[in-house]
């Protein structure tokens, strides 16, 4: 699907969509639960529908009504199981351990460029604790085997989702163990959510000097809870209002551990010149890797030029972000470079011309909020790619005063 949209400024009231990143981690701890919780206020996508056929592959119940799941964790677990994780990377990293941790023998799907992303220090550090992969650099692929309990060393610089998918599944093990960072870890929000996420669910995750310490044989209880609103999907939002629009951003939480909920900050600290026009910005993305298409779009607006680095991971993302984003806005008129961690961006005046998504929500999102200072049309190539994340980006634009045409080829 191709999106055709007019120059145009919002205005009004938006509620932003619940987190993906918490929804993935509320389910989780739910089906891993001795009991039924009830998850409210859900933001339904592909990658959401992907983690809850992959719990109910290993096992739970779970029934979707309006926004909410209700979930009847795992008490026979499934001895094999096919898990589909169409192009999400987080239900693949957070189900391998968990699967492992109860001995399910699992087979593992994927789509797009899920099968390129790497599960190198699982097939590490899981094939240490009785774990055998049958893997080829690809999908599909199988694990087999129960996980024993141990010291498991991970990288800082690699996906938190690593860690988060030990914290899942190492309280389920019969002995103690313990997670040990062998360099500072990247992203940190991520883990810190997934620790208070545990918590609430009756899991025990203590922090070390370098990692970790899960002590085992721990027990997840039933919730009901209500998941908060996504800073990642709000930061469009907040990036379009300083590009001229007038919008409320409603169900936020001020005091969330999201880490996206940085783009206040640097918004706040943005510094303005005569002309109300911000003069620029320098950020390290390090934590906040999801914000960088968004950001770049900002930096375009500035009048000076922007500098994000340690943005490197974002080459294995759903697309190349770095070069795609700096493709998109360089294709409608702006000044972007690739550097060797991330992006340097000049001021210019958006044309308009077309985009393509190259499958990645991020890209196609951050192209429509450059489209309200564009001087001319933009054409948005594969814009359904936001179903990843938000599927009711373009409703929700579209109610906002976005003037937007679904194109279609004779």
């Amino acid at each position: 699907m191709d999106i055709k949209i007019t120059p145009a400024k919002l205005k009004g009231k938006v509620n932003i969509p619940s987190s993906k990143s918490m929804t993935h981690r509320m389910l989780i701890c739910a089906a891993l639960s001795e009991g039924t919780s009830s998850i409210t206020n859900i933001t339904f996508s592909k990658d959401i529908y992907a983690t809850i056929d992959a719990l109910t592959a290993l096992g739970a119940e779970i029934t979707v009504d309006e926004n909410t799941v209700t979930v009847k964790g795992i008490s026979q677990k499934n001895h094999k199981a096919d898990i589909d994780c169409c192009e999400s990377g987080s239900t693949l990293r957070f189900i391998i351990p968990i699967a492992c941790a109860l001995g399910t023998d699992a087979t593992y799907y994927g789509q797009g460029r899920l099968p390129e992303r790497p599960i190198t220090p699982y097939i590490r550090e899981l094939g240490k604790k009785n774990i055998r992969f049958d893997y080829n650099n690809t999908m599909p692929f199988t694990t087999s085997g129960k996980l024993s309990s141990g010291k498991f060393e991970l990288e800082g610089n690699i996906s938190s989702q690593f860690i988060t998918g030990l914290m899942f599944a190492l309280p389920l093990l019969n002995g103690d163990s313990e997670i040990v960072m062998t360099s500072a870890l990247e992203s940190k929000p991520y883990a810190d959510m997934t620790v208070k996420c545990l918590e609430n669910f009756g899991i025990e995750i203590s922090e070390t000097e370098n990692g970790y310490y899960i002590k085992g044989n721990q027990k997840y209880i039933p919730q009901n809870m209500a998941v908060e609103g996504d800073y990642s999907q709000a930061a469009f939002f907040y990036v379009a209002n300083v590009l001229g629009s007038d919008l409320e951003i409603c169900n936020l939480e001020t005091d969330s551990y999201q880490g996206d909920k940085k783009i206040v900050e640097i918004i706040d600290n943005l510094c303005y010149n005569d002309r109300k026009s911000p003069e620029g910005f320098k950020v390290n993305a390090m934590d906040i890797p999801d914000l960088v298409p968004i950001l770049a779009v900002l930096g375009t607006y500035c009048e000076n030029s922007s500098v994000i680095t340690g943005a490197q991971r974002l080459k294995i993302k759903e697309s190349d972000r770095l070069l795609t984003t700096s493709e998109a806005l360089n294709n409608l008129g702006g000044k972007v470079e690739v550097t060797g961690d991330g992006l340097c961006i000049h001021h210019a005046k958006l044309d308009g011309g077309i985009v393509d998504s190259c499958g990645d929500h991020r890209i196609a999102m951050s192209a429509a909020i450059a489209a309200t200072i564009c001087s001319s049309e933009v054409i948005i190539k594969n814009a359904e790619s936001v179903e990843k994340s938000y599927p009711d980006f373009f409703k929700d634009y579209s109610n906002l005063g976005g003037i937007t045409d679904v194109i279609t080829l004779e």
